[in-house]
Order: C-alpha cells, then structure tokens, then sequence
C-alpha cells in the first residue's frame, strides 16, 4: 500500500482517509476520489469470480467504457492448504525452465567472447596479407612478418634442421635467412626469375635452398590467404547467428520470468489474521481502472477487490482442475477525473510487475556485450545486423581570435545561457489560470458523466444479487 510521502511523490497531494471504522480514521494508500462506495459481499455458497466479471461486464458495455486497464492482480494461500501445493508445483516447474535457460545464456555470452577474440585475430593475419601485396611503404614490413610466421609455425624455427635457420647453423647456409628475409617476390612464377636476376652473385647450391624456400613459403601464403578469407565470413555469419540465439533465448526466457512473478505469493498478505495456515484459504487483491471520456480529464472509475477465499480442488481421472473460490470479497468504487498524466502516474506508482529478474539477466547480459567493446557491433554490422546509431550532437564551431569576434563570441554565449535559463524558468512555471479554470471545467463535466455510472454500477450489482437498495 503506497505512503502518503508516496502519493505526494507522484503528484497526488490529498489522500484518501477509510470511512469503514469511526473511532479511527485510517489511512487506505488511495489518492482522495470524488466519490467513493464500500460492498462487502459474503457467502461460503456462492463463487466470488462471478461479482468480478458482472463488474467488468457492466463496465465494458453498460458503462461505455473501451478501456480498462489492470493495475493489480496478486494473491497469498495458506502454507497447508491444496491450493498452496498446486501452485508451488507450477512454480517449481517454471523456475526449472528459466534455470535452464539462464545456464544456456551464461554459456553463449561466454562463447561469445571467444567469437570476438577468433575475428580479432582473424583481422590482425589477414591485415599482413593485404599489405603485402600492395605497393605501399609497409608492404615488405607485412612480408616479412608473413615469413616470420611461416618460419616458426610451418618449418618449427630452429629446432628443424631443414628450416631457414637450421640450414643456417647445421649446414652453414649463413646467408641464407638474410637472403630469405629481403628476396620478395610476388608469386610462385616469379621465383626462378627474382632469384636469378637479384641473387646472382651467390653460388647455384644457395640459389636452389632459396628458391626452395621461397617457393613453399608462397604457396603456403596463397592457400592460407584463401583459407583465412573463408574462415573470417564463415565465422563472421556464425558470431550472427550466436547473437541471434541469445536474443531468441532471453525472448522464450521473459514469458516464464512473467509466470513466475505472477505465481509468487503476496508476503504482506500471509502475515495478516485473516489467512490461517491450518485452514484451507486465500487472499486475492485485484485493482481495475476503467478510463472514459476524450476531454482533457477523463472519467476514472478504479474498482478494488479484495477476496478472502476458501479454495475447492476439483480433481477428474485425466488433467487437475483449477480451484473454485468461495467465500468473501470487499469491492470499492472509487471515481475520479484524471488526466492523461495522471492516469500514466497513479500506474506507475500501483504497479507491482516490476520484473526485477528480468531487469537483473537483461543488465548482466547488456554489460556482458559493452564489455566486448565496439568490435562486436562492428562485425554484427558487417554481417548484417541493424542498430539505431545514436545522432551525435553538432560540434561547436571553433571560436576565432580578435576583439570583435571575442565581442561576438562573447554575446553569444549570453544569449545560450539566457535561453537556457528561459527554457527551465518555462518548464518550472505554474500553469495560468485560464489553463486552470480549463481543466476545473473538463474536470466538472467528466464528474457530472461519472457519479451517474458510478450509481449505476454499485445500484445495479446490489439489485442483481439480491441485496438491500433503495
């Protein structure tokens, strides 16, 4: 139940005091209505479902309202009771499912960063690559990484006595890693004619173990070249499709996250005298707000329901039945004339799906993927993916020298700092009091609409279920 610092908080300055008990006036955690009615409506005979759905009935086509929203809907049961058991036994199955689910998220998100790692990796190789065969100053720089890599990874370095420097130190080929460092040419075909033509001068035995080696380090580069450009789009289009399974996962994740707050009991509601563990009851509150009227203040008509109930298992030979309540429910008509914004923050304050799981998965997961940095959104660019860009606010123009732009400049920022203090003194103002006596009006007129269905409903429910009215 809100507070009255609550109700003040979001803009409902006077609050309901309850009528139900004469010595004391209690506070009820209601913004002050225009007008108000109390039913309390008993029978261990009868179903309490049934007044609800007369209520909502009546409303929707007696009543003429199109909108009806559902601000509350919680229930407690008794510990000891069947219907305890029956809930808890669904509960139980929809927390499995999410437990599933979360430890499938945890594991993709982790794999996900071994995804970026391999593209990062991926793009660093094959930047060598492309450098070395282009013309530009790091050309030879990439070649001879490119070499470096051929000679540790494909040859072993100098623990193979066939390398470029086992040959080197076994067999006294001493220019032979200087030759292969600094002779590059560009393919297979031009090896004979680049050796021949550059490294003339060294003897025809070294000529051969060079044009060997350049020949194998060649091929390799070309096929390991193709291999990469393959490996980076198939792992590119995979790193999609493994985003796209989280996203679908924490899709099929939030309806049981929904159930489960759903099925969870009210605690502040089995603390209270009228839920007894022994006995086989519940406690189930419900709120409404039914919303007419297209002025600038609308007719409100907020129903309460507060059942205290005595659930009935009904059990066949094939499936469970839900359980039938019976017993009591205190109904309160509560009319008001609100405004869009008003409606928007009484919700707000009543609301009590606030979905706290959720929020915590869709923040670990959301920090998770800021971790990975700009790189993931890059190349989930590239591979398709689309992301609403945030617009960048327009630079400043850089300020030149001098005494008359340093005046200019000068009563420009004036006027900014004027305008923005104009702009908070605007949104800070008080309406006018022709905006005022307006909504006072609408206010006026929406009421004269609504005591009438106001009486109406709780005059028309009495009669129907055979009470006393006049």
């Amino acid at each position: 139940m809100p507070t009255e610092a609550e109700l003040k908080k979001f803009g409902f300055e006077d609050s309901e005091e309850s009528e139900e008990f004469r010595q004391t006036r209690i506070k009820t955690g209601y913004p002050a209505p225009e007008r108000r009615y109390r039913l309390h409506y008993e029978g261990y005979n009868i179903s309490i479902e049934e007044p609800y759905f007369w209520n909502l009935h009546y409303l929707r086509y007696f009543g003429g309202f199109a909108r009806i929203d559902k601000i509350t809907d919680v229930f407690a049961a008794a510990e000891n009771s069947a219907f305890f058991g029956a809930n808890q036994q669904r509960l139980g199955l929809q927390q499995d499912k999410v437990s599933q689910f979360l430890a499938t998220i945890g594991k993709m998100v982790r794999e996900l960063f071994q995804l970026v790692r391999e593209m990062r990796i991926l793009d660093e190789r094959l930047s060598y690559y492309a450098d070395s065969y282009t013309k530009s100053p790091s050309a030879e720089s990439a070649e001879i990484t490119l070499k470096g890599i051929w000679v540790d990874l494909v040859e072993q370095g100098a623990k193979n006595p066939a390398s470029v420097y086992g040959m080197a130190r076994e067999v006294q080929f001493t220019t032979l890693p200087d030759l292969f460092f600094s002779t590059h040419p560009k393919k297979q075909e031009d090896v004979d004619i680049v050796v021949e033509r550059e490294r003339g001068q060294f003897n025809r035995k070294v000529r051969e173990v060079l044009m060997r080696k350049l020949r194998s380090f060649l091929t390799w580069k070309e096929h390991t070249y193709e291999e990469l450009k393959n490996r980076r789009v198939f792992t590119l289009k995979y790193l999609r499709q493994h985003f796209e399974i989280i996203k679908m996962y924490m899709t099929w994740v939030r309806p049981y996250l929904r159930n489960i707050q759903r099925l969870q009991l009210d605690q502040s509601k089995t603390e209270t005298p009228d839920l007894i563990i022994a006995f086989e009851s519940s406690m189930i509150e419900v709120e409404i707000l039914a919303v007419k009227g297209s002025g600038q203040a609308k007719q409100c008509l907020l129903m309460h329901y507060l059942f205290r109930t005595r659930p009935e298992m009904n059990y066949s030979q094939e499936y469970q039945r839900g359980p039938l309540h019976l017993g009591r429910v205190e109904i309160d008509w509560r009319g008001y004339t609100w405004t869009d914004e008003e409606i928007e923050k009484y919700k707000k304050m009543r609301e009590h799906e606030d979905f706290q799981l959720l929020g915590v998965i869709d923040g670990s997961v959301k920090a998770a993927l800021e971790a990975l940095g700009d790189e993931l959104m890059r190349y989930l660019k590239e591979a398709g993916e689309e992301f609403e860009e945030k617009k960048q606010p327009p630079k400043a123009l850089p300020k030149r020298s001098g005494l008359f732009m340093s005046v200019i400049n000068g009563f420009a920022e004036l006027l900014t700092a004027f305008s923005v203090k104009k702009e908070i003194k605007d949104a800070k103002k008080k309406p006018s009091q022709t905006d005022q006596m307006k909504l006072a009006i609408a206010r006026d007129t929406a009421w004269k609409g609504l005591k009438g269905t106001m009486w109406n409903t709780y005059h028309h429910f009495k009669k129907q279920h055979d009470m006393l009215n006049w």
